[in-house]
């Protein structure tokens, strides 16, 4: 049998500590699992991972002639329409893959509006036979629906309308929305996103999947691996269950000791993009009600010569996350050298993973010592498997923790009041009223 990631908290929370908050934590947990508490029409991905399972082999087949037809496929979404793949992807394929030729390859648009970036996307497209995946509920958010019509109507110019009709999927509501209109009236191929499912909570579904899977990775082994925390989550004990003990001592040193910024950090480049993903996930779930705890990130050990400083002697209220891969899928072993000038002959002969297990491991206790509690996340390998794990780990903890905290966990109230201003000073029909308040404002 696989072994299971790990979590351990030890360094930074005393178990009396945590033994007095378990009342409060499998309360949480109940809340959650039952649907009693706030949001609880948002609780579909608690069961992705088996009510998935139906639809893997046709997500596959998509994915199968998405990669075999084109040369580029482009994944149009914001926030947790988009970050969920990319996370996975970068973590998984090679760090050099825009180099390897090979294809194809999966690039994504709808995540900015960045003239420029759409711009060197469109002028790269022209060259290459692409796909699109354009992942929106509604069909009318800002950022994907420009990508969208942009690249729809470079793509029906260069493959003709009826082609283009061939290489476009779109995941989107079930029966409303702009884009489900349009890809009923065009006959593109589709998923749903189900009405009971966030974005942020969605890389399990077709949101995730299928991006992943056009990338050539294995995402029954990561739903595998997400049904086996699923399993965890649900059954273990307090002691023994790692979202619970998670959501538990991050609540203890937010509450108790104030540290109220929590930094999730890696020892492997690859997990850039999950940390991306993590920092979507808490930060709209518990940032609410003038509460929560902001979440950061830093990739070490490149961030220890820009952040180490602040981290070891800044103020004092920070926390740490490490996920640490304990075995690697190469092996690169340090030669020796007869000048030594550059004095490091004493590590001739080892892994280059040992001398960063050693950052990893020294890091760790020099911020312990300036008073930055560190947790530890341990990933047997770096795979589907494990990263299916995490995802579910990491979601769950969440749901328990944004009750322990009293919000809603699963709403996002705070994210119009940019788009509402926006709109306003793009004279967008139906805002006069806004418009006409704002430029008062700035005038």
């Amino acid at each position: 049998m696989m072994k299971d990631m790990t979590f351990d908290y030890v360094s930074a929370v005393c178990t009396d500590k945590m033994e007095q908050q378990k009342h409060a934590v499998l309360s949480a947990k109940q809340v959650l699992t039952c649907g009693t508490g706030a949001g609880n029409d948002f609780l579909g991905w608690l069961t992705l991972p088996n009510d998935i399972t139906s639809q893997i082999s046709d997500i596959q087949a998509t994915a199968s002639l998405l990669r075999r037809e084109c040369e580029v496929i482009v994944c149009i979404g914001i926030g947790g329409s988009y970050l969920g793949a990319k996370a996975v992807n970068e973590a998984l394929l090679s760090s050099f893959s825009c180099m390897e030729n090979k294809v194809p390859a999966v690039v994504y648009a709808g995540q900015n509006i960045s003239e420029d970036y759409l711009y060197e996307l469109q002028t790269l497209l022209r060259t290459k036979k692409f796909g699109i995946i354009c992942i929106s509920k509604s069909g009318t958010t800002t950022e994907p629906a420009l990508a969208f019509r942009l690249l729809k109507t470079q793509l029906e110019k260069q493959q003709g309308k009826d082609a283009a009709r061939q290489l476009i999927v779109c995941i989107t509501d079930k029966q409303r929305g702009a884009l489900r209109t349009l890809a009923t009236q065009e006959g593109y191929k589709t998923y749903v996103i189900e009405d009971n499912i966030g974005g942020r909570y969605s890389v399990l579904s077709p949101v995730g999947l299928l991006p992943i899977a056009c990338a050539g990775l294995d995402i029954q082994a990561l739903i595998d691996g997400a049904r086996r925390m699923q399993d965890v989550c649900y059954q273990a004990d307090f002691a023994e269950n790692p979202a619970l003990l998670y959501a538990c001592a991050r609540n203890v040193l937010y509450k108790e000791q104030g540290k109220k910024v929590e930094l999730l950090v890696n020892f492997h480049p690859k997990l850039h993009y999950v940390a991306e993903w993590w920092k979507q996930l808490y930060g709209e779930s518990e940032g609410k009600e003038n509460k929560g705890i902001f979440p950061a990130a830093v990739d070490f050990t490149t961030d220890l010569h820009s952040m180490g400083q602040y981290i070891q002697e800044g103020e004092r209220t920070l926390m740490e996350t490490v996920i640490s891969v304990a075995e690697p899928e190469h092996e690169v072993i340090f030669p020796k050298d007869e000048q030594n000038l550059d004095g490091l002959n004493f590590l001739s002969g080892k892994r280059v993973d040992e001398v960063n297990k050693m950052a990893e491991l020294g890091t760790m206790l020099a911020h312990v010592d300036g008073g930055v509690p560190n947790m530890k996340i341990t990933l047997p390998r770096l795979n589907e498997y494990y990263l299916g794990e995490l995802i579910y780990f990491f979601e769950f903890a969440c749901g328990v923790s944004g009750y322990m905290l009293g919000i809603n966990p699963f709403n996002q109230p705070g994210v119009e009041a940019y788009k509402k201003n926006m709109f306003a000073l793009l004279d967008k029909p139906g805002y006069e009223k806004e418009s006409a308040a704002i430029k008062q404002r700035l005038s």
